[in-house]
């Protein structure tokens, strides 16, 4: 898909749009592409397969693979471990990727290979994380500190802002769980200060979310909401915890403890259809997949873009070390849980 560009350089320094491709010098010949007509290589590494998020998103990297008419070089994943992501990497590397996508769960930890990539003139585009250090391309993600307020908001009112919160925390060490995180507290302490946040770091795990949540159960009766910072890995052991304990009441009915989630996937759909939770905010799997890989394409051909609006209802920003295309990600409820459009009334259909 294109972005809308301006039709002379002047106007891209006034207008607010995405710029077209620019004039770029071109990294490879003929000679140093890869085979299957001349398309550049690119590499894909898939961040970990214990989450349903990431596992929809790999059946979305296999699809836009497909319909973009990409040539990849065999897809790897790092399972969660940047050791592994750090050695996938220099596969590409060593078999002549011209553009790398990856997920680094870590995103302090990568910022050497990054390095070493930009050295070899590799461009990298990070999908769902912003690295902290280290040049990229383009980061493709929706705006995490979003997610947080949005689940304030929604649990806020949800207890007329009174009462005790269970948030369960993504890892620390990465960027979206620093920024849902931060978020989060500053809405709570700004919009409803007699709201007490009780916060559960998990490191993205679900067995260590069910063990804290179930000791702050024990020791918080009257715990009134739960913010899950990422469905994919923590909506199973939550429910099964709260149906054990005897809590899991359908949503309207007296003791139902309000529960938002991040992620958008069928599961959670399921749940706010059911009334085990009340929301989630949907990360667009779908579009993560299809703009990578469209950037990835772009990068590996020698195309540049600039901040602006685009044509895909998202905006794509500065960092200090490279570009980010925030791509919008919509609050879901019992009201528009069967939208057509959201991702996760179609993943695998």
């Amino acid at each position: 898909m294109k972005l809308r560009s301006p039709r002379v350089a002047a106007i891209a320094a006034t207008v607010v749009v995405l710029a077209g491709f620019a004039t770029a010098c071109n990294r490879g010949s003929d000679s140093d592409s890869s085979a299957s007509g001349g398309k550049p290589a690119i590499g894909i590494d898939l961040p970990r397969t214990d989450s349903d998020f990431w596992n929809s998103y790999a059946q979305y990297i296999k699809q836009e693979t497909s319909s973009q008419g990409l040539n990849t070089l065999p897809v790897s994943n790092s399972q969660n471990d940047v050791t592994k992501l750090v050695a996938n990497v220099q596969v590409f590397q060593n078999t002549g990727a011209k553009a790398v996508v990856m997920a680094p769960q870590d995103t302090g930890a990568i910022a050497s290979t990054l390095e070493a990539l930009s050295g070899k003139k590799i461009p990298v585009v990070s999908v769902d994380t912003r690295p902290d250090k280290g040049n990229v391309y383009m980061v493709v993600r929706a705006d995490n500190k979003a997610y947080g307020t949005k689940a304030c908001e929604f649990l806020g009112k949800q207890l007329g802002g009174k009462g005790k919160v269970a948030e369960l925390q993504g890892s620390l060490s990465s960027i979206n769980g620093r920024d849902r995180s931060e978020a989060f507290a500053a809405c709570m302490k700004e919009k409803f200060p007699d709201i007490r946040v009780i916060e559960l770091a998990t490191d993205w795990k679900g067995d260590v979310a069910s063990a804290k949540l179930q000791s702050t159960l024990a020791a918080n009766p009257d715990l009134g909401g739960i913010y899950m910072q990422a469905g994919g890995v923590f909506l199973q052991p939550t429910l099964a915890l709260l149906e054990q304990k005897g809590l899991l009441k359908p949503a309207g009915q007296s003791g139902h403890i309000a529960i938002i989630s991040n992620d958008g996937i069928p599961q959670e759909f399921d749940a706010i259809r059911k009334g085990d939770i009340d929301a989630t905010v949907s990360q667009p799997a779908d579009l993560y997949a299809k703009y990578a890989l469209f950037y990835a394409k772009a990068a590996a051909e020698g195309k540049t873009f600039q901040p602006g609006a685009t044509d895909h209802d998202s905006t794509v920003i500065q960092l200090p070390n490279g570009l980010e295309d925030q791509l919008p990600a919509p609050l879901v409820t019992k009201e528009n849980v069967d939208d057509k459009t959201l991702w996760g009334n179609n993943v695998g259909k």
